[in-house]
């Protein structure tokens, strides 16, 4: 479990520095140079995303469950993932989409957290997804206060909402498939 949270500290870390520090962020990356900053700050990420891997590997192997959910609950988590891969492509392919959900991909993320804390009950599921949903919440509150960083986005093009769906939707029925399992190590559907 310590690695999970360690993982959980390092991924949220650098990520939260907009959050609670905007001009320092800023500062840093104009004293140190926005490619070395952004190495910095992915490298530390990437190596939070390694440690909640090897976290959630080793508490699978001990779960402590806190809840056991009833089997329909599979399905509004269906229902609930179904938006979130458009929304991620949402967040970089201008369109109606955008606009009105604002921040698709902090949405996206609370969509996903909490998907999966309806079916996932053990104590590493929680902290997991739990933080996903706090930090998502946390920076959507921040995002009133501050300027968000500009973020490098496809042209603005009439049917970027339909690229959108499509590829979220061709994502998503390939998580179901087979990319979860691969990547996650469990299958999304029994066998």
């Amino acid at each position: 479990m310590v690695m999970l949270v360690a993982g959980l500290i390092l991924f949220f870390l650098p990520h939260s520095v907009s959050i609670v520090a905007p001009h320092w962020r800023n500062r840093m990356a104009l004293m140190w140079g926005e490619p070395l900053w952004k190495g910095v700050y992915a490298l530390l990420a990437a190596l939070g995303v390694v440690l909640i891997a090897f976290g959630c590997i080793a508490a699978r192997r001990a779960p402590v469950v806190l809840y056991v959910s009833p089997a329909w609950l599979r399905y509004a988590t269906f229902a609930l993932m179904l938006p979130v891969f458009p929304l991620l492509f949402a967040a970089y392919l201008p369109g109606k989409i955008l606009a009105t959900v604002k921040h698709p991909m902090l949405t996206a993320v609370k969509l996903w957290a909490t998907a999966h804390l309806l079916v996932n009950g053990t104590l590493a599921d929680v902290l997991l997804f739990g933080a996903f949903i706090l930090w998502a919440g946390i920076d959507r509150a921040s995002l009133k206060r501050r300027v968000p960083p500009p973020i490098h986005r496809a042209p603005n093009r009439p049917y970027n909402d339909l690229l959108a769906l499509v590829l979220g939707l061709a994502l998503y029925a390939l998580f179901i498939w087979r990319l979860h399992e691969l990547i996650i190590g469990r299958a999304v559907l029994p066998a």
